[in-house]
């Protein structure tokens, strides 16, 4: 157990959000009126997975377009949003557009390298030899770059427009996104360039075994390099799968045990190549899984906790999931709202 204290003052949500194949709408609603709920429960943010060939959110950017105007005041993110299948530019115009949509609470979850499923995906993306495209770090520094806003060309460069001559940049601008950008690492390679790059950090329940098989040991060594490369003044946020089953029936407890004991043995050594380590989903009562929480020697590092929903369960299950944690659970790590929390579920 750390010797640190916990003090958690952001807390968010991360939803896969699932739906039926033959009826998209119904998830995504549902998904929705998630983040609506979740929001009258205090969270701060709330975080959509982005999943390509999978009955899920394929497109995030869209998918927050909506949430924007059914959500006032909580943080929206994109966790994460694989930039290899992106265009920079108009990528930032998207994401530009959503955030000026919520009046500036988009935050942007990005990741780099070979995306999933490009052998598959990738006739269909690109145009030409896609296999020499470039999928390194550079095409999120370019999209960076892009959210600035700065003027295209020189000087002398201007576009006619239905107002006049204008010079070109990338609208709409939206102020102060580009410092809320994050990076999804989880390589001691992949921390120190978040970190160099001034980039805020998302963390969670995987990451690359370097040096070593145990989880919280690779994870600390990556926060370590991250911040000593830059990243001290950034914003860090930790995931862990917590499910709290304190107000579920016996019938939806034992689902819950059930699942974490068909992922318990992947937790036990380092996974394929390239040697994958994953942490235990926390199951039990909110006071077993506070002493786990407690024990967890990377929280006492971090002021941000990120709860993610695992993909099998159903609304009704994500609903008393994110409302045991925040009525329990994160008041008991330092976490109070900034407004009344409804309790009833």
């Amino acid at each position: 157990m750390s010797g640190k204290s916990v003090s958690i003052d952001h807390i968010g949500f991360l939803t896969p959000g699932n739906y039926p194949a033959g009826d998209p709408l119904l998830g995504l609603e549902k998904t929705l009126q998630l983040l609506s709920y979740g929001e009258e429960l205090g969270f701060n943010s709330a975080w959509a997975r982005q999943r390509h060939l999978e009955a899920g959110i394929s497109s995030a950017t869209a998918f927050l377009a909506a949430a924007t105007q059914r959500t006032s005041h909580i943080q929206l993110g994109t966790a994460v949003i694989p930039i290899g299948y992106e265009s920079p530019y108009r990528l930032a115009e998207d994401l530009s557009t959503v955030d000026v949509l919520s009046r500036g609470r988009l935050n942007v979850g990005l990741s780099a390298g070979r995306p999933l499923h490009a052998d598959l995906i990738g006739p269909l993306a690109f145009d030409g030899d896609w296999e020499k495209f470039d999928f390194s770090h550079d095409r999120v520094l370019r999209f960076r770059d892009n959210l600035r806003g700065s003027y295209l060309g020189d000087e002398n460069s201007f576009i006619k427009t239905p107002f006049g001559p204008q010079r070109p940049r990338l609208h709409p601008h939206a102020n102060g996104l580009v410092d809320r950008i994050w990076y999804g690492a989880g390589s001691l390679r992949s921390a120190g360039w978040a970190g160099r790059n001034g980039f805020n950090l998302l963390i969670g329940n995987v990451t690359t075994g370097e040096g070593t098989d145990e989880f919280f040991v690779a994870q600390s060594r990556q926060l370590e390099t991250y911040r000593a490369a830059g990243g001290a003044r950034c914003r860090v946020a930790l995931g862990r799968v917590i499910v709290p089953f304190d107000s579920a029936d016996a019938i939806t407890r034992r689902r819950y045990s059930t699942y974490a004991a068909g992922r318990h043995e992947r937790t036990l050594s380092p996974q394929g190549e390239r040697r994958t380590l994953f942490a235990r989903d926390i199951v039990g009562t909110s006071q077993q899984i506070l002493e786990q929480l407690f024990a967890d020697t990377i929280l006492p590092d971090v002021s941000e906790l990120r709860l993610e929903l695992p993909y099998e369960f159903e609304d009704e299950e994500y609903r008393q999931i994110i409302h045991d944690f925040v009525t329990r659970i994160a008041p008991e790590l330092g976490w109070s709202p900034s407004h009344a929390i409804r309790v009833a579920s």
